[in-house]
């Protein structure tokens, strides 16, 4: 999904682009990341293992894509001169605030996920001090499966459906993370931790009501519930607001409102419920 948005913003910016699907290069072979990489200027590494509760019972495995896989690229793209951009999320934070984690906040992961990212991250900071951590989380697009694509259909299917709001957090679109990337490399910003989600918060609640209403249908049908009565193998963080601070610092205008490029954006997404 935001594989698709990178590519897509590069390719209509007129820049070379290159991008490589999982079959074309496997990040855990540290050889084939020397090897691949060689001729680029900047690698925006958007390969994870994504599956935040499989992550429980399959940690190694997601070790070797999130922090392994990021390692090698880092080292990779270090040698041959390049900067690496290694998205990450929300997840190496515990979720225990009441205000927005900063990009120089502490860190503390509470799920298998959270911590294969965050070792990920220590990687790519350690392998040069050019290379960009950037932040997301809550992202939805127009390419591939999303919460509120999801939720949209569930609602038109069943004609009711309940969502958890107690979990907050910034919906955030791939298509703006993409040009927020783009943005960073191009200001030449110094390494470092960004983060690239919406402005203000959300539940998951707000979210998908404001999601059955893009899609036509009464947003009463969405009912709230809590964690607790939706329980997942992983936990999820009750708070995961991102403060955009580092960004202002740099000089690099942060992302809108989150319901105003919802607006911009929603009616894509639910179109292909």
């Amino acid at each position: 999904m935001l594989g698709h948005d990178m590519v897509a913003r590069l390719e209509r910016g007129g820049r070379d682009v290159t991008g490589l699907a999982r079959d074309a290069l496997d990040v855990t072979d540290a050889a084939a990341c020397v090897e691949v990489l060689a001729g680029f200027d900047v690698v925006v590494n958007c390969t994870a293992w994504t599956a935040v509760d499989d992550a429980e019972t399959h940690e190694a495995e997601a070790f070797a894509v999130n922090a392994v896989g990021a390692a090698n690229l880092a080292r990779a793209a270090a040698a041959h001169g390049a900067r690496l951009v290694q998205v990450s999320t929300d997840y190496v934070f515990a979720g225990s605030a009441t205000q927005p984690y900063e990009a120089d906040a502490e860190i503390a992961p509470v799920s298998a996920y959270g911590r294969t990212k965050a070792a990920g991250e220590w990687a790519v900071l350690a392998a040069s001090p050019e290379h960009l951590v950037v932040r997301t989380a809550w992202l939805y697009g127009a390419a591939g499966g999303s919460f509120p694509r999801t939720i949209a259909r569930v609602a038109a299917e069943r004609g009711a459906v309940s969502v958890v709001d107690d979990q907050h957090g910034q919906p955030t679109w791939t298509g703006d993370v993409a040009d927020l990337v783009l943005r960073l490399v191009d200001a030449e910003v110094a390494g470092g931790i960004f983060h690239a989600t919406s402005s203000g918060e959300a539940t998951w609640f707000d979210f998908a009501r404001e999601a059955v209403a893009t899609a036509g249908l009464d947003p009463e049908v969405v009912t709230p519930t809590t964690s607790a009565d939706f329980v997942r193998p992983a936990p999820r963080p009750a708070y995961s607001v991102l403060g955009h601070a580092s960004l202002v610092a740099a000089g690099v205008e942060p992302i809108g409102d989150w319901r105003g490029r919802w607006a911009v954006a929603g009616q894509d997404v639910v179109a292909t419920s």
